[in-house]
């Protein structure tokens, strides 16, 4: 029980891809894991999907929150609910490789490492391959994270022995609570370790938050002020270098490059 993998999911009107994102972590080929998953009021069938799935599999575990709270309150609550040494982060539209969680547990344990991200590809809203490929770095440091958002949720795995579970609650923000939460991390020392094997999939859906550029980068400026409260010289120095490195990511990949 020591190496359990808690896997955390936040879902809100999540039926088209719930499915298919459970199979994924029952597909696994480590077994030790456990999946939470807290519902942020749904008003779809999400909640009757995921309730079937728990009934058959004692591992799936369904909480519902009483109000819409956003991702950032679901996924610390299914954190804190988890019993796992290894907390893993996948949302309710993303898939995993069947051989993600044990490639990256061993690899986090060989490395004695307590953030870790496995590289990944990213998938239209349909579930089809858009031949792009996201390659993690060896290691990305607080800086380096600032000024290359390259770290997705998808790929995530923390080992609570290494890295105390107050740095995963994340700050409740609407958007970029994740990467707050990773920089959290960052912030104290810890480095994350980069495994270099396509293990996830990342869906990018056309209606997603992400999907809007310029609210994103509105969300990454306020990551920077608001959020980290970096000056306003090095905010400027993050964001344009951020900004370049998105464009340069965005013309590479759209020819089918890998990053």
């Amino acid at each position: 029980m020591d190496d359990k993998v808690t896997v955390v999911t936040p879902s809100w009107n999540s039926e088209r891809y719930i499915e298919a994102t459970i199979e994924s972590v029952q597909a696994q080929t480590y077994t030790n894991w456990e999946m939470i998953i807290v519902d942020d009021c749904s008003t779809d069938a999400t909640v009757e999907i995921v309730k079937k799935f728990s009934g058959k599999d004692s591992r799936i575990k369904v909480l519902i929150q009483p109000e819409n709270c956003g991702a950032a309150k679901a996924r610390t609550l299914s954190m804190l609910a988890g019993t796992g040494r290894f907390v893993a982060y996948l949302d309710a539209d993303d898939i995993w490789k069947p051989d993600k969680l044990e490639k990256q547990t061993q690899f986090m344990k060989e490395k004695k490492c307590g953030f870790s991200c496995t590289s990944y590809e990213v998938i239209n809203d349909a579930g089809q391959p858009l031949n792009k490929y996201v390659h993690m770095l060896p290691k990305v440091d607080y800086v380096g994270f600032l000024t290359n958002n390259l770290l997705q949720t998808v790929g995530i795995m923390v080992d609570t022995k290494i890295v105390d579970k107050k740095l995963l609650v994340m700050p409740d923000i609407r958007r970029r609570q994740d990467a707050a939460t990773w920089l959290q991390i960052l912030k104290e020392g810890y480095e994350c370790y980069g495994l270099n094997e396509i293990l996830a999939e990342y869906r990018r859906a056309e209606n997603s938050l992400s999907s809007n550029k310029i609210k994103a980068a509105r969300g990454v400026w306020s990551l920077y002020r608001d959020i980290e409260h970096l000056s306003l010289p090095f905010s400027c120095y993050c964001f344009v270098r951020y900004s370049l490195l998105a464009v340069w990511k965005r013309v590479y990949l759209s020819k089918g490059g890998r990053e």
